[in-house]
């Protein structure tokens, strides 16, 4: 169905909307789209969450289109370009290179297994969310006045939109663990591979081997191009002035969750809360939606590309996710043919190599013409002409069914933890932590994903491909951990490894996870209290103290030193409350020290070849050197922690000194650590980016705040939500900088200084708060054409 908007927006005068006035009062602004079958409302409430209802599923998720390319456009359409590879075609052949690399990721398998996937209606609901966007393109068309500005400074029109773009592209989920596979070759081969235990921190406890046949030193030659070729693939658009840049940064990835029951929480009744980590962008990687029809009244955060909800709550059931490690991913090395590299080794036979041929359209220039090529493990990354060998990713990513979290369209309406657990039974990607609960008490902890069977081999390296080291197939989701209604009276995950001590090694699910202090503080923070308030989510979401600070300074209690620098350091660490307070001085000196001096020592005294590779030690292994010095540094091993600590925080004190000046009294960890949500063309649209802020926290704190060399803040939680089960009303949110796309919008920004002070909204539901909250109203009407 071609989905077109014919009529011009009419607008009715606009008056300032204080709390709790009658929808009547708010601006009204009425659309007429063709595809519609009956009047839709859309209520956008003070804080810019729009609230759709309609009177038929068909005509929500169209009008949930149409509101997402209102408001997101721009954001929308430089994603579908990204994901497609067709960058260059707008933007001319600086981008050839990474449109390459974007259609080597994605889907090309079977499309009618693709849509089965996500339930039998879920063609249907993608194809007129395709519709609605299409029918606001096509709008701003005819209302060029509309078009937003940064489709101005790039010179480029938004495209109209197909069905099929939206399960094809699976850049933007996440999977693991490619790049740690070509490190810890590299490890080997520079290092060895037991320095690898202090670059990453195995979990559960293992030990892996190289595999027979692989030669760790070819696949560290060939390293930069298959991991520059992946970055490129995944990574972020941005723009200075007239040249584009690549961003190649790895995602900063995680999340906490959490559910209290109904018997540990003081309302008595369940509390879900969610917090997703990624990167901070202007606008917001996610988008907070009420979509209301006869069957479907759900209400959460989702991100603006996709149909649905998939962070939220249905008025019965609530649910929240965070990174649940399988590891997904594999690079085989293929050996070629030296004759004809058409053709690698499998087995015992020569078989061909698949090729794709695709055209490039170029901005100004004649279209490129590309070859991808494939093995039956995957996309070929790059090819060693001179040794013969292709590098091949295989990923969940190319199965159908893990187009990420759209799986989500399965359990938006459940009703039960039976359904909810069912549908995650089978979810594909990306591997998550599902908290649940329900207005009936039942809360609950699902993992999701699709698991590959390694019978062979433990995922750790790269493997070769021919034939030895093979998937058998997936864990049915069943046999992923379970919790349901736990004793305790809660369950939480930060995407720390959290199997359950009896969970079968041999289902080797994943060996890399993100380090347990988050973790460690959420659980110390709700097994503290016997009843747990909303509140107390919301602090814990907000929470800046760092368990593992903590337990540095404890163990240097008996630390002695003559050097004065070092003894102000050592007296300023003791002295602190831990807590990575953005006012907090001894937080600055502690990061700085951590980041900037310890790690490097720790990895001089334990493996310096890794020295090599600018790798920076496991901060468990670091912890593990500082509390238990003699499993690591022999013979006089707490003099040497000693001296290591002593030298590592005179040069930090003094490196704090180059960095806020000399008087110590005057330093603070956010003049050094900062927000900045910046938009892709912040350099030609000023006022764009949002921030800087000072900021406080670290990825170890549950206020969970990444940040680069330069202590900038690059990845956390914009987006945080505690629901209230069962008085839906009581809900908080939150999402930064704004529901807004457009820099120009009073919702582009509004809700930055609310993110930053830890304070949150109420994530309104019922029909009677909403419209009392209402600041704008859209009708979207049925256009009829003779």
């Amino acid at each position: 169905m071609r989905a077109l908007f014919l009529a011009a927006a009419v607008l009715v005068s606009a008056v300032a909307v204080p709390a709790a006035v009658p929808a009547q009062a708010a601006t009204t602004t009425t659309y007429a789209v063709r595809g519609l079958d009956l009047p839709v409302r859309m209520v956008v409430d003070k804080w810019g969450v729009p609230h759709i209802y309609a009177q038929n599923s068909d005509d929500l998720f169209l009008a949930q289109g149409f509101n997402a390319a209102r408001d997101r456009l721009f954001q929308m359409d430089l994603w579908r370009k990204r994901g497609l590879g067709q960058l260059a075609e707008s933007f001319g052949p600086a981008w050839v290179e990474q449109d390459r690399a974007s259609r080597m990721l994605l889907y090309r398998g079977d499309m009618e297994r693709e849509w089965a996937s996500y339930g039998p209606h879920a063609r249907q609901t993608i194809t007129q969310f395709v519709n609605g966007i299409n029918a606001y393109v096509d709008w701003v068309g005819q209302n060029p006045q509309a078009l937003p500005e940064e489709f101005r400074k790039l010179a480029y029109k938004p495209a109209r939109w197909a069905p099929e773009d939206v399960v094809r592209i699976r850049s933007h989920g996440l999977v693991r663990n490619l790049y740690s596979e070509i490190m810890r070759a590299m490890t080997a081969c520079v290092a060895g591979l037991d320095a690898d235990r202090v670059r990453v921190k195995l979990q559960p406890d293992w030990t892996t081997k190289v595999p027979d046949g692989l030669d760790a030193c070819a696949v560290t030659e060939n390293a930069g191009e298959v991991i520059n070729t992946y970055y490129l693939g995944t990574s972020a658009v941005s723009f200075n002035g007239q040249k584009l840049e690549r961003s190649t940064s790895e995602q900063q990835e995680g999340s906490n969750n959490w559910v209290v029951g109904a018997k540990k929480s003081a309302t008595g009744r369940p509390v879900l809360a969610n917090d997703p980590h990624r990167v901070l962008p202007a606008p917001s990687g996610r988008y907070i939606q009420h979509l209301s029809a006869p069957g479907l009244d759900v209400i959460g955060a989702g991100e603006p590309i996709l149909p649905g909800v998939s962070i939220g709550h249905n008025g019965t059931a609530a649910f929240g996710l965070t990174i649940f490690s399988i590891d997904q991913e594999d690079l085989y090395v293929e050996q070629l043919d030296p004759a004809n590299h058409g053709r690698y080794r499998f087995k015992d036979a020569w078989e061909t190599v698949r090729t794709v041929k695709e055209k490039i359209a170029v901005k100004g220039e004649v279209a490129r013409e590309i070859d991808l090529n494939f093995t039956r493990h995957g996309v070929v990354m790059h090819t060693d002409q001179a040794r013969h060998q292709a590098y091949a990713l295989r990923s969940v990513w190319f199965e159908p069914g893990t187009s990420p979290y759209l799986g989500s369209l399965k359990y938006m309406g459940v009703k039960n933890l039976a359904q909810f657990r069912e549908v995650m039974r089978n979810w594909g990607g990306p591997p998550e932590n599902q908290v649940y609960a329900d207005t009936k008490g039942d809360i609950a902890w699902l993992p999701g994903g699709m698991a590959p069977k390694r019978p062979a081999f433990d995922g750790l390296l790269p493997v070769p491909g021919d034939g030895r080291y093979e998937w058998e197939g997936y864990y049915d989701g069943e046999q992923l951990p379970r919790s349901v209604n736990p004793a305790k009276g809660f369950l939480a995950t930060a995407n720390e490894e959290n199997l359950p001590e009896n969970y079968p090694a041999d289902r080797k699910l994943g060996y890399e996870w993100a380090d347990p202090f988050r973790s460690q503080r959420i659980h110390e923070v709700l097994a503290g209290k016997e009843k747990l308030t909303i509140t107390d989510s919301e602090r814990l979401q907000n929470d800046q103290l760092s368990v593992v600070a903590r337990r540095v300074t404890a163990a240097l209690k008996d630390v002695t030193t003559t050097d004065p620098v070092a003894y102000k350091a050592l007296q300023s660490l003791r002295g602190w409350n831990h807590v990575l307070d953005a006012k907090s001085g001894p937080a600055a000196l502690y990061e700085v020290w951590r980041v900037k001096h310890l790690g490097a020592a720790v990895i001089a005294a334990t493996a310096p070849a890794l020295a090599q590779l600018g790798q920076a030690p496991d901060p468990e292994v670091v912890l593990d050197v500082i509390e238990h010095p003699e499993r690591w540094l022999g013979a006089d091993a707490k003099a040497k922690r000693d001296k290591l600590v002593v030298d590592t925080l005179a040069a930090a004190w003094r490196d704090v000194e180059k960095r806020l000046g000399a008087d110590p009294a005057a330093w603070q960890w956010g003049t050094l650590h900062q927000t900045l949500f910046q938009h892709p063309l912040s350099a030609q649209l000023p006022g764009a980016d949002v921030g800087p802020f000072p900021r406080g926290g670290s990825a170890d704190t549950p206020d969970a705040a990444s940040y680069g060399a330069d202590f900038k803040q690059t990845g956390g939680a914009s987006f945080r939500m505690v629901l209230d089960v069962g008085n839906w009303d009581g809900s908080r949110a939150i999402n930064a900088p704004g529901q807004s796309g457009d820099p120009a919008s009073k919702h582009y920004r509004d809700l930055a200084p609310l993110w930053h002070k830890g304070e949150y909204f109420p994530l309104l539901y019922s029909r009677g708060a909403v419209e009392r909250n209402a600041s704008k109203v859209i009708l979207l009407l049925p256009q009829r054409i003779n």
